[in-house]
């Protein structure tokens, strides 16, 4: 089974996905926000098409590590995904759990300035690599606790 990071922002939903090992994140796509129901929906769906069994989503906190504007949003984005999930029947059983996503924007960015990307490139997938960065400290955190 794999897992499926997101990185939940304000216009768009980064996409990540695990090797079957559970060992190397992947970006998969940005998905440009509608609305929280067909978002979900949307993630519903690369759940299914990468047969995952966790969703590990970002959580925005802020610096010092207090709840930020965003958090809420991201909470709600959370709370609904569950709810569908739970409804789904056969995805009931996909558990959804948190990443600190603290630096990891500034993390993305600076893996795609070294890979030479020109800036209008890097807005274009600075999300999607973002969401690499929290599953990939997911995987690395998850590995280290087994040993």
């Amino acid at each position: 089974m794999r897992i499926l990071g997101l990185d939940v922002g304000t216009k768009t939903v980064g996409v990540a996905v695990s090797d079957p090992l559970g060992v190397i994140a992947t970006g998969v796509t940005t998905i440009d926000r509608v609305g929280i129901r067909k978002d979900t929906g949307k993630v519903i769906d690369y759940i299914r098409e990468y047969d995952c069994d966790t969703v590990v989503i970002g959580l925005p906190l802020s610096l010092d590590g207090d709840d930020s504007v965003q958090t809420e949003k991201v909470r709600e984005f959370r709370r609904m995904l569950e709810n569908k999930l739970r409804s789904s029947g056969k995805l009931s059983s996909v558990r959804v759990e948190w990443q600190d996503e603290r630096y990891s924007t500034v993390e993305a960015e600076e893996v795609l300035i070294e890979a030479n990307m020109s800036r209008e490139d890097r807005k274009k997938i600075i999300d999607r690599q973002a969401a690499i960065v929290i599953l990939q400290r997911y995987l690395d955190r998850i590995s280290a606790d087994k040993l």
